[in-house]
């Protein structure tokens, strides 16, 4: 005797099996990649502040980012200072590029104190200062990073 695998109730179970399994499979990926992804965003943060500062590996036809390779030791080498603004007070902290804005924000609506990141780097004798930046865009959020020159 054969299936009946057109009756809504085999499409029904076929369905809850196929979702408890892929999801399960999602789910132990997700878990045990979570220290990769964790530090791949860590570096992403490193090589965008390093290239608002012109700090990459471009060529006359790319424009690509310092490797993945070397960019915690090319961040440690031109960011002299990693400060966090918190209301009115400043203070220098060496893992303030992990402060993540748009989290800042929510808690800045809820009554809470922001702190904000502003990095002071040194490139080729001149200071720059670069900042994350985090706001509302036309149809979705627009973040960037900032980056000034003292001149005087």
């Amino acid at each position: 005797m054969s299936k009946r695998t057109d009756s809504n109730g085999y499409t029904m179970i076929f369905a809850v099996i196929m979702v408890l399994i892929v999801g399960s499979l999602l789910a132990f990926l997700a878990s045990s990649l979570k220290p990769t992804i964790k530090e791949n965003e860590r570096i992403e943060k490193q090589q965008n502040i390093l290239y608002a500062m012109g700090v990459n590996e471009n060529d006359a036809s790319n424009a690509n980012f310092v490797s993945t390779n070397v960019a915690g030791q090319e961040f440690q080498k031109y960011i002299k200072k990693q400060l966090v603004i918190e209301g009115d007070k400043i203070s220098e902290n060496e893992d303030a590029y992990l402060i993540d804005i748009k989290k800042q924000k929510v808690n800045a609506k809820s009554g809470q104190v922001r702190k904000l990141p502003l990095f002071v780097g040194e490139k080729d004798g001149e200071t720059f200062y670069v900042a994350p930046i985090y706001g509302k865009g036309l149809w979705d959020a627009i973040w960037g990073i900032f980056l000034w020159m003292r001149i005087w």
